[in-house]
């Protein structure tokens, strides 16, 4: 189970393995940075940008039991989450814009599964993910009405982009559950009923 850090570690990481792994004679100047919507104005010369625009509960795993630490010590269940983001390319030309949309693709296809030591290497804590823990990248499909409505935010023309989901971050809890002492009596102290 991660801290809670680990959405922001997640952001961090994708665009960190891109940024590592990015062909420098093409794109030699391309920057990698996390957006909110505010950035999408002005945005950048020639790079990829990512924006978490959705954080869900994951429903296939929604009701995890509560956590037991090695030493027996049980915490409140975990929350299990999927981040949804927009991968977008920005260059100064269509074809360059298009080549690095192409590369960042290829390349986080060829990695669909972050394992802990890519997450907590690109973020200031290098323990926000327990050694077997993984995170999941698919690419996500979003509806042309989900597109339009989430550019209408921006209120600028939207970049080329895709859409990918990060699946089954599980944010751990640091509240321990106490368990009670079994109830071996019971003593009703009733009284009788009155006309």
């Amino acid at each position: 189970m991660a801290k809670y850090q680990a959405i922001a570690a997640t952001g961090q990481a994708i665009l960190g393995l891109l940024a590592d792994a990015v062909p420098k004679p093409e794109f030699a100047t391309a920057r990698f940075e996390l957006y909110q919507v505010t950035d999408f104005q002005p945005a950048l010369e020639e790079g990829i940008s990512l924006y978490l625009y959705r954080v869900a509960v994951n429903t296939a795993r929604r009701n995890l039991p509560p956590t037991v630490a090695p030493d027996g010590r049980r915490f409140r269940s975990p929350i299990p989450l999927d981040l949804h983001y927009m991968l977008s390319a920005w260059a100064k030309t269509a074809v360059k814009q298009q080549r690095l949309l192409g590369w960042a693709i290829r390349t986080l296809a060829d990695v669909p599964v972050l394992h802990a030591g890519l997450l907590n290497h690109y973020g200031p804590e290098s323990d926000v993910f327990r050694p077997s823990e993984t995170v999941e990248l698919i690419l996500d499909q979003l509806t042309l009405q989900d597109f339009n409505n989430l550019w209408s935010a921006t209120k600028i023309s939207p970049p080329l982009s895709i859409n990918y989901v990060a699946r089954m971050i599980t944010i751990e809890s640091t509240i321990e559950l106490i368990d009670a002492p079994v109830v071996q009596i019971r003593e009703f102290n009733a009284e009788p009923a009155t006309r």
